[in-house]
Parts: structure tokens; C-alpha cells; sequence
């Protein structure tokens, strides 16, 4: 059994938000990652694919999901699945908003027009 705690040397800040790390492979984890998310008031993600699904469980605020052109929001108490592999955009919808978000370990996203891979630091 592993405890983690949460540290700012395991912490990504992007202009969309501030993911910070919990349990991953570089924690001992050896199937699933997670990570927490916290986005300010109107906040938006890129548009972008992951290929792994994930599991976005809102614990304040709301976020919108744009996943294969089908729109759709989650609050607390909530939990969106997001299926591997399809073009999303997450966009805070009320906030500021943070989550838990879980994914199976490896996962790397890409942009639309860039087939190259982007590692997830929040992930591993």
C-alpha cells in the first residue's frame, strides 16, 4: 500500500490549469493514474485526444465537456467517462473547478493537424 501526498514538485501548470500528481507509475501505481485538476473561472483546455479513457469526477464547480462533438456538463457529485481516442475540449462551465481524474497508466495525448504524442507529466 502506498500513501501519497500531494507536492509541488509533481504539480504542471499550463494556461489552462494546474494538475498536480497523485498516484501514477513514478508512485508505485502499476495499472491507473490520477491527478487532480484545478481550473479558474472560465478556463478552457485545448482541444486535443488522449488515448487512454479517462474519468473526470468533478468536486467543485461544473465543467463542460466537448468529447466527439457531444456537449455535456458535470458537477459535484458527478463523473464524466470520456472514451479513448475521440477529439474533447474541457471548459470550466461554473467555477473556479477542480476534479479527481483517473486514467489506465500511459496515456499520451495529441492535437488535431499533430500526430505527435505529448506525454501527460501529471500521469506518470
Amino acid at each position: 500500500m502506498f500513501v501519497i501526498d500531494e507536492t509541488e514538485a509533481r504539480t504542471t501548470r499550463t494556461p489552462s490549469g494546474v494538475m498536480t500528481a497523485l498516484a501514477g507509475p513514478s508512485q508505485g501505481s502499476t495499472e491507473l493514474s490520477t491527478w487532480r485538476v484545478r481550473m479558474e473561472a472560465d478556463a478552457e483546455g485545448p482541444v486535443h485526444t488522449i488515448d487512454r479513457e479517462q474519468v473526470w469526477m468533478p468536486l467543485t464547480g461544473s465543467l463542460a465537456f466537448t468529447v466527439d462533438g457531444v456537449a455535456a456538463t458535470a458537477s459535484a457529485g458527478q463523473a464524466a467517462v470520456l472514451p479513448a481516442g475521440v477529439v474533447r475540449q474541457v471548459r470550466v462551465a461554473e467555477g473556479p473547478a477542480e476534479a479527481l481524474v483517473c486514467m489506465s497508466i500511459g496515456g499520451q495525448a495529441r492535437v488535431p493537424g499533430n500526430d505527435e504524442p505529448r506525454p501527460l507529466p501529471w500521469a506518470q
